[in-house]
């Protein structure tokens, strides 16, 4: 039976409970997923950590980390949020409770899918699209209901006005939507095995015509429509901008698409593309930055709370982050840059950059925020804990980047050394043992980041436990708290 929750001064019923499990969902997959990446990262400090075994090699384990990061980690925060934000804002409960369900329960089917296969060695070997075809084709499934749900509510909402979160909800939707179908359209040989119907640069131009736009629609635009709604709820302001807001939507959704053959410098994609990505990608700067300084702007009055509030603390270092890591890429995405970052770790810090500073902290800031208000608690368990979490994933982060910046500039530097006879200065090996102080600060960082998220998971049992009598006993059930 699903939770008909009564919502403030609306009374409006709103379905909860499906915001509920995808909430918990995206603790669980966090740990997981983040707990994977410090166990790769560990494999880069003791090598001996791969067991000599092909289920646990980085080769494996590591497609298996970005795509729990990803799809499980960020896929469910971004579930949750979506359908608890365009219920409030639409004032009406989402249109079908069955189809959300289905969400549900068939999107934790696909991320199970991806956890038996990755480690078997069954993937397409394309960036964030490892998933055969089977997998695939139940991800699509899963989306298009996904689709029905978000933008049928927005249909019958008793609203006029669209608030602008749901506009970056919705274009990340449909751009995904769109990739997604169009990059796994392939050739199925068995249940497990089958070939794109690209081939050649083609194959590549497609691969990250969809792999730049999960960072951007996904990791970006999505999260986007995820500050538009819990910053300002945070700090108790409204926006500071809604036209600028508006600008900003039209201007990211223009540019973004364009910017994936960046990610091709220096191969066999023609000239004009390449230049083309890069071109987009230094002009995206400008609407990345406007939407920062839309959301940093509307703490005006309220910085304050920062000194006393480590949830608004999250949400507002994560913009930071954002900013940096939108300036960086761009950077990263001119030619000559690219000649000495790619292929580096430098690469690595940038993504993580994202991942962990502006993906991950502005979704443990919004958790925090929904969490009471879902089970019906004043506040968390304990807002000390909540502080402890902030300065691990702060001070995580920055450890993980700044590990990895230096060890990207000194990889590219030691590559492209020579010697006045035209032979290499250093081996590769050589580049591999200057690196390895970098990988050990990595881990350490790593680490830090993970644990945080183990006290949030505390944290959040310890509220769940104390929750208010009125939350639905079956839900109480589900979630084990009763």
């Amino acid at each position: 039976m699903s939770v008909v929750t009564t919502a403030g001064k609306t009374g409006e019923s709103y379905n909860y409970a499906i915001v509920r499990q995808f909430t918990l969902m995206t603790l669980v997959w966090g740990i997981l997923g983040m707990g994977l990446g410090v166990f790769i990262a560990a494999q880069l400090v003791w090598p001996q950590l791969n067991f000599d075994l092909p289920w646990t090699s980085f080769g494996r384990v590591r497609p298996l980390h970005t795509n729990l990061v990803i799809f499980a980690f960020g896929g469910n925060a971004l579930f949750a949020t979506s359908l608890y934000v365009v219920q409030r804002t639409s004032r009406v409960r989402l249109i079908s409770d069955g189809v959300a369900r289905f969400m549900f329960w068939g999107w934790q089917t696909v991320i199970v899918s991806l956890l038996i296969s990755y480690p078997l060695g069954y993937t397409t070997s394309k960036e964030y699209a490892e998933m055969e075809w089977p997998i695939a084709l139940l991800m699509t499934a899963v989306w298009i209901a996904y689709m029905w749900v978000f933008f049928g509510t927005i249909a019958k909402r008793k609203v006029s006005h669209i608030y602008v979160g749901n506009w970056f909800y919705g274009a990340f939707i449909i751009v995904t939507a769109m990739v997604h179908i169009v990059n796994h359209m392939l050739v199925p040989v068995t249940l497990m095995k089958s070939y794109p119907i690209y081939s050649g640069a083609t194959d590549a131009m497609v691969q990250w015509w969809y792999g730049h736009s999960v960072v951007g629609f996904i990791l970006s635009v999505g999260f986007l429509g995820m500050m538009y709604y819990f910053v300002p709820k945070q700090a108790d302001r409204p926006i500071y901008s809604y036209r600028l807001s508006i600008v900003h939507f039209w201007a990211i959704i223009t540019l973004y698409i364009w910017a994936g053959p960046h990610h091709l410098h220096y191969t066999a994609l023609p000239d004009w593309a390449q230049s083309l990505g890069m071109v987009m990608s230094i002009i995206l700067l400008a609407p990345s930055w406007g939407g920062m300084i839309n959301g940093m702007m509307t703490l005006s009055g309220a910085w304050h709370k920062l000194r006393t509030d480590p949830i608004l603390r999250f949400l507002v270092v994560s913009l930071a982050f954002y900013g940096m890591s939108t300036f960086e890429g761009p950077m990263m995405a001119i030619k000559t840059v690219n000649a000495l970052s790619h292929y580096t770790d430098w690469t690595i810090g940038h993504v993580h950059a994202g991942a962990l500073g502006w993906v991950a902290m502005i979704s443990i800031g919004t958790l925090y925020h929904m969490i009471p208000r879902l089970w019906g608690r004043e506040q968390m368990y304990s807002v000390a804990l909540i502080n402890a979490h902030f300065w691990l994933s702060t001070i995580g982060t920055v450890l993980y980047i700044a590990s990895m910046w230096v060890n990207g500039i000194a990889q590219g530097l030691m590559w492209r050394a020579i010697n006045e006879d035209g032979t290499l200065t250093y081996s590769f090996v050589e580049a591999l043992e200057a690196s390895h102080p970098g990988y050990v600060v990595r881990l350490a960082g790593g680490g830090l980041f993970a644990f945080g998220m183990l006290l949030m998971a505390y944290n959040t049992w310890r509220t769940l436990r104390t929750a208010d009598d009125s939350v639905d006993a079956s839900v109480a059930t589900w979630v084990g708290v009763r």
